[in-house]
């Protein structure tokens, strides 16, 4: 069987990446954007999170629609820059509810799933914070001391006290 690295630490085979391919190609509907997933061996699928990430200057934001998800249930890790979201979205037909129920249509995403990002800042991964609110997941990373943007003051080279351009003292004779 031959094996190819999709999208950070998950394997395929060629059959799931022809599938997944095939399927988020002719599949139609809303729900086809905000989970595509492929068949696994046991029935259940490989959901891929949907992410948005967006940067100000003093952090890196992180958004996952996780729904169906207690918080307790997710694992977020944040290694060398690279955030890693990981957890299972259990089957709804597995539940007590729903046993000897006769299913007629069985469409929403369960399995597992688990996105990495790496980051193109450095972040300060201690001063991390999550959030989980109504399934949606929001990650605030505080940029690293080194990526945050710098104003630098300009001095004069006979006068070594640093000088603010505003202050009207440069080219001041």
């Amino acid at each position: 069987m031959v094996n190819r690295l999709i999208g950070g630490d998950e394997f395929v085979s060629l059959r799931e990446a022809m599938d997944r391919l095939f399927s988020d190609s002719f599949a139609v509907g809303p729900a086809r954007s905000l989970w595509s997933a492929a068949n696994g061996t046991n029935g259940s699928a490989r959901i891929s999170l949907p992410l948005d990430v967006y940067a100000t200057d003093a952090e890196v934001v992180v958004i996952a629609a996780i729904p169906g998800v207690e918080p307790e249930a997710i694992d977020l890790t944040i290694n060398q820059n690279t955030v890693t979201i990981r957890g299972e979205i259990r089957n709804v037909a597995s539940s007590e509810e729903a046993k000897n129920a006769t299913w007629y249509l069985h469409e929403l995403p369960f399995g597992k799933f688990q996105r990495s990002l790496t980051l193109p800042v450095d972040v300060d991964a201690a001063k991390a914070d999550a959030t989980f609110d109504y399934g949606i997941l929001k990650l605030h990373l505080p940029k690293a001391e080194s990526a945050q943007p710098k104003q630098i003051k300009v001095r004069t080279v006979t006068n070594p006290e640093p000088q603010s351009i505003a202050s009207g003292s440069v080219g001041e004779s």
